[in-house]
């Protein structure tokens, strides 16, 4: 198709072949999540699945690439589905408004995708889901903090246990070895130095989430569209690289 042409020059026809026959698991479509959905929709992926509960706010539109103002109140799998398909018609693309804990992970993780990619951003849902698609040898790359950070030089790409400075990557992987896991999770970090300063929980005058009483309310962290972004499509490329390396 003329829309992929330019990444089935570079790619050639067998690398490109392969993103068109993959299916890659999205949890988490927030301002990481929305622009790795968006990078693997334009490179050709040929099923994408999307897992959120949650829906669009106001609040989102400083950083999230599907946040509009005539999104706002619906379905982020829903918005997201719908760009999909205006940008690729043949992607298959499953929107699951759910969320991410232990009960929910067999209809998440069914069928096993080829990859899994991880942008919650909420630290037990983060846990749980890695664990499990570890248990199922599900190829895995996860996104650490993207707040509060300014840099783009030092976000980094390496396997979990091997990533430093980042506060919620501390928390994770402790939390992995506590369940028996040493590695073999890829992730995407930033090596920059922060300093949190929390305001209390955010709130917000749309309608509640149907799943808004799930887990903890989350602290509002400061962050600007670049970072969030660039984590996001950096996760697609670093994907897209893994899909086609050994062709």
């Amino acid at each position: 198709m003329e829309r992929f042409m330019r990444t089935r020059c570079f790619l050639g026809d067998k690398k490109f072949t392969l993103l068109q026959q993959a299916m890659i698991t999205i949890v988490g479509i927030g301002a990481v999540g929305g622009y790795a959905a968006e990078g693997l929709a334009r490179a050709g992926i040929g099923r994408l699945r999307l897992v959120d509960f949650d829906t669009i706010q106001p609040s989102n539109i400083n950083r999230q690439i599907l946040a509009l103002e005539n999104t706002i109140g619906q379905a982020k799998v829903a918005v997201a589905k719908e760009r999909i398909n205006l940008i690729n018609p043949k992607c298959k693309v499953d929107a699951l408004q759910l969320f991410a804990a232990d009960e929910t992970l067999n209809e998440i993780l069914s069928p096993a995708p080829d990859i899994l990619i991880d942008a919650i951003d909420s630290l037990n849902p983060k846990v749980q889901l890695l664990v499990g698609a570890h248990e199922r040898k599900i190829t895995t790359f996860s996104s650490m903090g993207a707040a509060l950070r300014t840099d783009p030089t030092k976000i980094r790409t390496d396997d979990i246990m091997a990533s430093n400075h980042c506060p919620l990557a501390k928390h994770v992987r402790n939390r992995l070895r506590r369940r028996g896991i040493e590695g073999g999770i890829h992730c995407i970090y930033s090596t920059e130095r922060v300093e949190f300063n929390y305001r209390g929980p955010e709130k917000s005058k749309q309608p509640a989430s149907p799943y808004e009483n799930r887990g903890r309310r989350r602290n509002v962290l400061g962050s600007l569209p670049t970072i969030t972004g660039i984590f996001g499509l950096t996760l697609a490329n670093e994907v897209i690289l893994h899909l086609t390396k050994n062709v």
